[in-house]
This record gives structure tokens, sequence and C-alpha cells, in this order.
């Protein structure tokens, strides 16, 4: 059997998540201009297939090629490196919604 060869894999923040199972994340990175030689950020967004709808906005994520999931999305979620403010939020009104009001 023919083994996969080595897919892409980017670290990138979500910036949308309103599609179900599916994360927008934007990749930004540094590119140094050819004649001026300053540095430009380049920034490319991307459809993840999320299948735990797990992500939330603002969350930095690490995303890996992956075959066609439809017509837009060829990037698959790997992991969540670390939660954005709008999920930190999230949290904290999650747990002070169990507290009896007084």
């Amino acid at each position: 059997m023919k083994e996969r060869g080595t897919r892409k894999k980017m670290i990138g923040r979500v910036i949308s998540h309103k599609m179900d199972k599916t994360a927008v994340v934007s990749v930004s990175r540094l590119k140094k201009h050819v004649s001026y030689k300053k540095y430009i950020i380049g920034e490319k967004i991307f459809k993840a297939h999320d299948p735990k709808n797990s992500c939330g906005v603002g969350d930095k994520v690490r995303i890996i090629e992956s075959k066609p999931v439809s017509k837009t999305k060829r990037w698959q979620v790997l992991e969540i490196l670390e939660r954005g403010q709008a999920g930190a939020e999230q949290e904290k009104e999650g747990s002070n919604s169990l507290e009896q009001p007084q």
C-alpha cells in the first residue's frame, strides 16, 4: 500500500464559525518585498473542516491539508492551540449562570 505524502500544516486564527462543521481560518505570514526590501504581512483565508464544532472566533488553530471535503474546503482543523477572547468570555458566563442570584 502506498504511503501518503507529507501534508502542509499551517497556524492561523479563526475569523468566522457561522457554518456548520466549518471554520474560516486566516493565516498570515511575512514576505519580503523584492525591490523595496520591506517586510509585508500577507494574509490568506482558508475554510477548514471542524467535525466537532469545537472552534470559536479568535481561537488559534493548526490546520492540515486534506482531500476535498466540499467545493471550497481542502483543510481540516488538527488542534486548537489557544482559545480566543470570545471563547474565554463564554466559559466565564457559563460558570456565572450556575450560581444562584442573591
